[in-house]
Formats: C-alpha cells, sequence, structure tokens
C-alpha cells in the first residue's frame, strides 16, 4: 500500500515543521491545577519558590508540554492526530509572563498506517530550551 492511501491528508514529510508560540500566564497555572490537582508550592507560594533552586515561581510540566499537544493536534500531523507514545526532558523552568515556543519535526513516516515519529521541542524567548523529547503519532481521518 503506498503512503498517499494509508494518510487521510496527505503524508507528512521527514523534516517537515510546525511551531506555535503563546505566553505562559499565572491563570494557566491556576487552570491546570483545577484539572489535575497538582499543587506543589513552587508554582503558589514566593517564598517556597524563592528558597528552591528555580528561584522563583514556576509553571507546572503540563502547562510547559501542553502547547506540544495544540502543535500535534493543528499543524503537524493535523486534525485527528494523538499521541501514541510521548517521552519528555524537562530541561529548565518556564515562569508566568515567558513566550514559549513548541516545535514538531518529523523523523519518520510509516507508510503502512498513518503513525508519524516526531522530535519535540519547547523553547523560552530568551533561546533557553526548556522541554526536549520524541513522540509517536497516529493520525485518524474524521469524517465530516
Amino acid at each position: 500500500m503506498r503512503t498517499s492511501q494509508v494518510w487521510p491528508g496527505g503524508a507528512p514529510a521527514v523534516g517537515q515543521r510546525a511551531r506555535r508560540t503563546r505566553t505562559v500566564t499565572r491563570a494557566d497555572i491556576e487552570r491546570f491545577t483545577e484539572l489535575s490537582g497538582d499543587r506543589n508550592p513552587l508554582h503558589y507560594d514566593e517564598a517556597a519558590a524563592a528558597r528552591s533552586r528555580f528561584g522563583e515561581i514556576v509553571v507546572q510540566g503540563g502547562v510547559t508540554s501542553a502547547i506540544l499537544n495544540a502543535v500535534v493536534a493543528e499543524d503537524l500531523p493535523g486534525p485527528g492526530s494523538v499521541f501514541l507514545q510521548l517521552d519528555l526532558r524537562f530541561l529548565a523552568p518556564v515562569r508566568p509572563g515567558d513566550d514559549i515556543t513548541g516545535e514538531a519535526t518529523v523523523t519518520g513516516v510509516r507508510e503502512d498506517k498513518p503513525i508519524t515519529t516526531l522530535a519535540l521541542s519547547v523553547t523560552r524567548a530568551d533561546g533557553v530550551r526548556a522541554l526536549e523529547g520524541t513522540a509517536v503519532c497516529y493520525t485518524m481521518a474524521l469524517d465530516g
């Protein structure tokens, strides 16, 4: 079976990239806490965070990595895509007010199934890479 017959919207190409940028806010911390229940003092308590190795409030890792969900679901591979596997390394903190850019780069495309392997990263506006990793995604056709 040819790749073009397997992929609902056409197969992505190895090396293809997509990225999104957003500003992280304190409201993101609050919304993530409502969703996850993560009330770690590093996210809320200025004094505790100041005593930590981070020196100030940091956002939850789930807030940092969430931009990658948008890149995968909206851009590359695109609508109908879900994570099958995700391996992330958190390298540096993200703080409220930071602009972050999530990026996905295609490193592999299956010909027999609509499965893509991606290299992932989240970089702060100051050029520091906050997160890097890999993902395997499946893209299904969405009947309209």
